[in-house]
């Protein structure tokens, strides 16, 4: 049974305008979302900032009444492990295929002291990002592959350093928060299955195929693009297992659709792969299915009119 029902918008559009849309939606879960992309720790940064406002206030207080839960989902690492760090710790971040130590993505998951400080900055993270559901979102930062290729990590596969982060991730938040659970986010190369490392069980699955077809269904059979990224989700629903499991999908992410680059373009849903789509996650046993809803604000009302999302919030207030 699907128990969440969501959409995850950029922290800007936190207002007014978004808060009358969600209102009438019938869902039960808005994503709070500060951009990713390389710079996604400065967007944060910024949300930090946006959460401690009278805008924000008048916003939670709003999803509050109409019993629509808050959460928070961001690319936190290089804020988690500041980058100007390297400069004095080189050792703690990652080692590139050349040999050299970078700044650049992630960090060394083999490194005691870097574990140690990414604990510290969760905790202080969850601090100020609290969840209604008291499900945490702090991934690894937004890149396809960056994992490291230092002696003690170039053994482990990117899924298994990224358990590594998590778990010290989780570590620093459930010290702040006793009842929170953490995201692993399987994304890119994070939707391989860890063999080696075996995840806290404060850990639940957040499954996001951003390299599927989003033409055709996740589960046609005839659609190789869509089956290379389903390949590893049984195996990974049984070792996370199926409580809080969480798929996060792109049926009205605008912003991947205009290529995260405003003027937005003008958006339709695929009515019928998202409807099939939910009716897979549902029976595959995720309890949270959501999607990105990015640049379907006031900067798309304003060149395009109100976007039509009506079919995906009955799609999803359905499986209530």
């Amino acid at each position: 049974m699907i128990r969440e029902r969501g959409i995850v918008i950029h922290a800007e559009d936190c207002g007014d305008y978004w808060a009358e849309r969600l209102e009438k939606s019938g869902l039960n879960v808005v994503g709070v979302h500060p951009a990713g992309g390389v710079v996604a720790h400065h967007s944060l940064a910024d949300c930090i900032r946006f959460v401690g406002t009278p805008a924000w206030s008048r916003f939670a207080a709003r999803m509050e009444r109409v019993g629509i839960a808050v959460e928070f989902e961001m690319h936190a690492l290089s804020w988690l492990l500041e980058r100007e760090l390297f400069d004095v710790h080189p050792d703690w971040f990652r080692m590139d295929e050349h040999g050299q130590r970078t700044p650049q993505f992630n960090c060394c998951a083999s490194s005691p002291e870097a574990l140690d400080h990414i604990r510290e900055r969760a905790a202080e993270l969850a601090g100020i990002f609290k969840p209604d559901t008291h499900k945490y979102h702090f991934w690894i930062d937004d890149v396809a592959s960056a994992g490291c290729a230092c002696p003690q990590c170039r053994s482990l596969s990117a899924s298994d350093q990224a358990v590594i982060l998590y778990n010290a991730i989780a570590d620093g938040v459930c010290s702040v928060d006793p009842a929170a659970r953490v995201s692993y986010l399987a994304y890119c190369e994070t939707l391989k299955l860890p063999k080696e490392i075996k995840p806290s069980d404060r850990l639940f699955l957040e499954y996001a195929p951003i390299g599927r077809d989003h033409a055709r269904p996740l589960f046609d059979p005839d659609c190789p693009a869509n089956a290379a990224q389903t390949d590893h989700l049984p195996a990974l629903l049984d070792l996370f297992g199926r409580r809080g499991a969480k798929a996060l999908d792109y049926w009205v992410d605008n912003s991947l659709f205009s290529g995260w680059t405003l003027p937005p373009k003008r958006f339709s849903l695929h009515e019928e792969v998202c409807r099939a789509d939910v009716r897979a996650y549902r029976d595959l046993g995720f309890e949270s299915v959501t999607s990105f809803g990015c640049y379907l604000g006031e900067n798309y009302r304003d060149l395009w009119g109100d976007a039509d999302l009506d079919a995906y919030f009955r799609i999803l207030a359905a499986e209530d």
